[in-house]
């Protein structure tokens, strides 16, 4: 390499980082200042580090004719930072693609463009209030779902994370937990400092103050005396799943309202965010979030159905394994489940294809399912054989999940990758719950197979968020607006 390229290749990274650095505390301030969560493309930038800004704005190439330069969207951020904005997810990189390779804005300028592009949030008051939430349960959803509230952590952070319920309560289990909030063998550290506080049994976390109770069951806790009222209980625990067992946490002092984690049973509302949200009532008390297949599959098969219809279908698992297996061969109720997780693949079942049904009423009765258990900690993938009401190819279906996971409002829910050398543990910490391997699409006629990866931990947890904001009255729009439609 001649000295030449070479210093234009330094010179070129330096420019980005510098940019990258620059965007940094703006990225902060918008969402601390103004509850603006910035994305390009669908990456999230809120604490992201120079070079996940960088590698960002380099995934831009995979999804568009053009490359999108860091130069190229500082100027919108900067001036977005000048703004009165009301909260909303706002994708930066989608502003600034569209802002200097469509024809149509050749002779707008930026504040002009951002006031077109953003109008319903310029001006417009913050109403929401700020929300107490408790955790009960502190296990591999929960302790996720307390690194998704923290990191929100600011002045203008509405979901308030004010308590943890677990059992226990003996000699060095508070250290534990914040021990287990700090490590993870799996998602890796806890992005900033933890401290606990032994004499009031509470764990500090990025200026959160969360009070650990020690309970047996809900009627114990009495949340008002820890200066907690109207709470959502985020039930991560799935010993209750009917409104009889669930209900047993609204007769607790200061709380509102019950979100459970795992799928309901009997009439409970199951909601897949993104599906079927819009049948979440101010007046509803009780919601359970479904679970972590139910939320992979259930979007791309509403994507599917509403372009080609699905006639008939089945769904297959291969699933990690989870905490209600054995580690080693002991008596477990359910079959097969009492051999070891770590050395062997599990053939179990599965309610996901027919719960499928309670967030899309559509597919009744047209899905069966069945699941494999493997030794993999996390990231699971479910394969979907489907047999369209059309004949297709495999591009364009391909093309039109990519369209759908980039411009339509199932973007937040359906990830897509073109990479032929994806993995498993590649996709650990990806915040959809579905992930489209489009290289692996097979198509014949009437006939399609898509593979889905999903982070049934992580990605899962994003959706909880997502139905927790909604119950918590926080809606806030993502803009700019989708293009493509259903």
């Amino acid at each position: 390499m001649n000295q030449q390229l070479e210093q234009e290749l330094l010179s070129s990274w330096q420019e980005r980082q510098e940019y990258a650095e620059q965007m940094q505390p703006i990225l902060g301030k918008l969402y601390r200042n103004h509850a603006i969560e910035v994305s390009v493309y669908g990456r999230p930038l809120l604490g992201a580090s120079a070079i996940e800004i960088i590698k960002a704005h380099r995934s831009v190439r995979l999804k568009e004719r053009n490359k999108l330069r860091l130069r190229e969207s500082w100027p919108l951020l900067e001036q977005m930072s000048q703004m009165t904005l009301a909260p909303a997810h706002i994708d930066l990189g989608k502003l600034a693609y569209a802002y200097h390779y469509d024809a149509q804005y050749a002779d707008v300028g930026i504040a002009d463009y951002l006031q077109q592009q953003l109008h319903e949030v310029i001006g417009v008051q913050d109403q929401q209030i700020h929300q107490d939430v408790v955790l009960y349960g502190f296990g591999r959803i929960g302790r996720i779902l307390a690194r998704l509230l923290i990191e929100r952590q600011g002045k203008n952070n509405k979901l308030r994370l004010k308590a943890i319920v677990v059992r226990g309560g003996k000699a060095g289990d508070l250290e534990k937990r914040a021990s287990l909030l700090r490590r993870d063998s799996v998602h890796g550290p806890f992005n900033g400092s933890i401290t606990v506080d032994t004499e009031k049994n509470a764990i500090k976390a990025n200026g959160s103050y969360i009070q650990v109770i020690y309970a047996n069951s809900p009627n114990e806790v009495d949340y008002q005396q820890y200066g907690i009222s109207d709470a959502i209980v985020i039930d991560n625990t799935g010993i209750w799943r009917d409104a009889e067992g669930l209900g047993q946490h609204m007769q607790s002092k200061g709380v509102k309202k019950v979100l459970l984690t795992a799928p309901g049973k009997g009439e409970l509302k199951n909601i897949v965010y993104g599906v079927n949200h819009q049948d979440i009532k101010p007046e509803d008390k009780i919601i359970s979030a479904a679970s972590c297949t139910t939320n992979a599959i259930t979007p791309v098969l509403k994507a599917i159905d509403e372009h080609y219809g699905i006639e008939s279908g089945h769904v297959e698992t291969v699933h990690s394994f989870t905490n209600d297996q054995n580690l080693i061969d002991n008596f477990h109720k359910g079959d097969r489940r009492g051999r070891s997780a770590a050395l062997n693949m599990v053939i179990t079942e599965t309610g996901a294809a027919t719960a499928v049904a309670k967030a899309y009423p559509q597919l009744e009765g047209k899905l069966t399912g069945s699941s494999i258990r493997v030794p993999t900690p996390n990231v699971s993938l479910a394969i979907l054989n489907l047999h369209l009401s059309q004949s297709t190819d495999k591009d364009s279906i391909n093309n039109y999940l990519r369209d759908i996971s980039l411009f339509s409002e199932l973007q937040h829910q359906i990830n897509y990758t073109a990479s032929t050398e994806i993995v498993s543990t590649d996709l650990v910490g990806t915040r959809a719950p579905a992930v489209i391997d489009s290289q692996a699409t097979i198509v014949a006629g009437q006939r399609a197979t898509l593979y889905v990866w999903y982070d049934n931990e992580f990605g899962y947890s994003c959706q909880v968020m997502k139905v927790l904001q909604n119950m918590a009255g926080l809606n806030s729009p993502t803009l700019p607006k989708a293009s493509v439609s259903l």
